[in-house]
């Protein structure tokens, strides 16, 4: 699969970011136009674009590239925001699947997703069991 080249965005200036910062508070709700034509995102895109434009909301730089379903153990860490080291001894742990193409290991990026929502759920566990009101009104 060919890869195109990574597209980088600058931030924003401070009016536009605050003005779509604006928009986008407490919104997850994007229409999309193509050629005069709505169209309606499948939750990962929606969720994917809500998430571009809250980052630009901010102020923030932005770079979108497309990532091949197996990844090197590099681009698998980059993703996951871990060092190389540290996951090679995961898939050594049988943490996080591992393939072998000849000596190189090689991970589905469901794999990495995957660990990543599973790190996301017992952060958001062990936040609600330091605060357990947190979130219900009285």
């Amino acid at each position: 699969m060919a890869l195109i080249a990574p597209r980088v965005t600058p931030g924003l200036p401070a009016d536009d970011a605050r003005n779509l910062a604006r928009a986008l508070q407490d919104s997850d709700d994007v229409t999309v136009f193509v050629d005069g034509t709505v169209h309606r995102l499948p939750n990962e895109a929606r969720d994917a674009v809500v998430d571009l434009l809250s980052r630009l909301g901010r102020g923030e730089a932005v770079t979108v590239s497309s990532v091949e379903e197996m990844l090197t153990t590099s681009r698998a860490a980059e993703l996951a925001g871990i060092s190389h080291t540290y996951l090679r001894n995961m898939t050594d742990r049988g943490e996080i699947p591992v393939e072998y193409r000849g000596t190189h290991r090689r991970i589905r990026l469901a794999d990495v997703m995957a660990w990543l929502d599973k790190q996301k759920r017992s952060q958001e566990e062990s936040a609600a069991s330091v605060n357990p009101d947190q979130g219900h009104e009285e």
